[in-house]
């Protein structure tokens, strides 16, 4: 099963993204097929807080349109969202250890560990950090 990080969702609303029209075809490719695929909690989140936000957007997403965007994903009927698990903790602790992960890249570990913990075989994301974790194949839909 593959995971959608937030730049996808990202960029799959947001029309005046650069990758607008590949990731909402890539977001509308699973949302329509009959593969399995999931969001992890964090990014659901971190949608809302990026999308909403007036520094990053001008303007920005209005809120209820973001929540909006968000339940129509969520209506597809093969799409699970996932989160920590009891196996959690251990593998966030191996991988930023391993790693050697501080500061803002902890965020992303806890995407990845999230993944690990639910049975993720790829997480599908733009952003090369992950690029440092191990146990998860990376994958970017966009290139």
């Amino acid at each position: 099963m593959i995971a959608v990080d937030t730049n996808i969702l990202v960029y799959a609303h947001r029309e005046d993204s650069h990758f607008h029209k590949k990731a909402s075809a890539v977001i509308a490719e699973l949302a329509e097929s009959d593969r399995l695929w999931a969001i992890p909690w964090p990014c659901i989140h971190e949608f809302l807080a990026i999308v909403t936000h007036p520094r990053i957007f001008s303007p920005p997403t209005p809120l209820e349109d973001g929540l909006i965007q968000l339940e129509c994903w969520l209506e597809c009927p093969r799409l699970q969202l996932i989160g920590e698990t009891v196996d959690y903790w251990q593998n966030f602790r191996k991988l930023i250890s391993t790693a050697k992960i501080v500061g803002p890249a902890v965020h992303d570990a806890r995407i990845a560990s999230i993944c690990l913990a639910n049975g993720i075989e790829t997480l599908w994301t733009a952003d090369r950090d992950f690029g440092r974790m191990s146990g998860i194949e990376i994958f970017n839909p966009l290139v």
